[in-house]
């Protein structure tokens, strides 16, 4: 039989292990079955919610919602400032940023490349972008950030594919 010292990393995880399986014992002990049983059934309710079946679709939702909302804010602000595309206005930098995320998988290396294109292409604006700029009011504060977030998007899935063969 061979014994194996533990570090302090491995002493603080099973004490860690050994305090969480104990408030969870206390807390079910404690806690009514009621309650137990309506927690259940919100957490089976979430799980199974549209969002959880499909959250590809409840992504498109919040892009869309913010584009909505960004052209009016960016449209109220313009018109009580007199500012185009001023900088204390963000929810246009959101709209286009959340756009190139929506295609990348959950790995921070693909969304700090999903970042640094997006911001890229707003910066740089290249014809597309530059063209939906100049539309006016508060739709062309939100083009130009859509249209430099669907390039980086489009970019991503390109890199995807010929890393990959396949994408998300």
């Amino acid at each position: 039989v061979y014994t194996v010292p533990a570090n302090d990393d491995d002493l603080l995880n099973k004490r860690a292990a050994q305090i969480s399986k104990a408030i969870r014992t206390l807390g079910l002990r404690i806690i009514p079955g009621y309650y137990q049983d309506e927690a259940e059934a919100i957490i089976k309710q979430v799980r199974m919610d549209d969002a959880a079946k499909d959250p590809d679709a409840k992504r498109k939702f919040i892009t869309d919602e913010f584009a909505r909302i960004g052209v009016k804010a960016a449209d109220i602000y313009e018109a009580h400032s007199g500012k185009k595309d001023a900088s204390e206005v963000v929810i246009d930098e959101l709209a286009g940023q959340w756009i190139a995320l929506l295609v990348v998988p959950l790995d921070w290396r693909w969304w700090l490349a999903a970042f640094v294109l997006f911001r890229l292409f707003d910066i740089v604006k290249p014809g597309p972008v530059r063209m939906a700029e100049r539309l006016p009011g508060g739709l062309g504060v939100m083009a130009d950030d859509v249209v430099a977030g669907v390039l980086a998007a489009a970019l991503l899935l390109v890199v995807q594919i010929m890393m990959t063969g396949a994408t998300g």
